[in-house]
């Protein structure tokens, strides 16, 4: 289990200037925004205005506070993302442009490489216990609200807003939380099938 605390993340201005982004884990670890297999990262947005292309990545956007944003495709599809909406996935390399329903936004996005690896995001809130049993697969946690406790058969770790686990075998870990409205993302990665 690695925790990879809030305070040690890195947070990168926007080339349009309409927000900044948090980058919590990537793999390779350093790679650019050219060369990862999964990336994972928090974004501010503060103006409407497209989503940067990401060829042959897919892509889950959930978010995480604010009112909201509209996603208009280029394609003529829009979905609307609010705080209580299931995390949305779709490919990254839609042209897509970001509309705010009032205000700024903080939203989670999980990316993978097509063909290469697979990822699913689970949204948890309530005070458990949560038990989570998913073999061969890499997961990271990210906590929405301070006192997650994770516990595993070797391992018990506390995680507070903006911190996140990274875990690479699980198998009987059991999340709690004392606080009522707690939240917290699980992200299931798992390297894709080979023909």
């Amino acid at each position: 289990m690695r925790i990879i605390r809030a305070s040690a993340c890195r947070t990168m201005p926007w080339k349009n200037g309409g927000g900044t982004t948090t980058e919590i884990a990537a793999h390779p670890p350093g790679a650019s925004l050219d060369g990862f297999d999964w990336r994972i990262s928090k974004a501010h947005v503060g103006a409407d205005g497209p989503f940067s292309v990401f060829s042959g990545i897919d892509r889950t956007l959930s978010v995480l506070t604010g009112e909201g944003i509209v996603l208009a495709f280029g394609d003529g599809e829009s979905k609307r993302l609010e705080r209580s909406t299931e995390p949305y996935p779709f490919a990254a390399d839609r042209p897509v442009e970001g509309q705010l329903v009032d205000g700024p936004i903080d939203d989670l996005n999980v990316m993978t490489r097509r063909g290469r690896w697979l990822h699913k995001v689970t949204r948890f809130s309530g005070t458990g216990p949560i038990r989570l049993e998913m073999a061969g697969t890499l997961l990271v946690l990210v906590a929405c609200t301070d006192g997650w406790m994770i516990a595993s058969q070797d391992h018990r770790e506390m995680l507070a807003t903006g911190d996140s686990a990274l875990l690479e075998s699980v198998e009987g870990v059991v999340l709690t939380n004392p606080h009522e409205g707690a939240e917290i993302f699980a992200i299931a990665l798992s390297a894709a099938p080979q023909s």
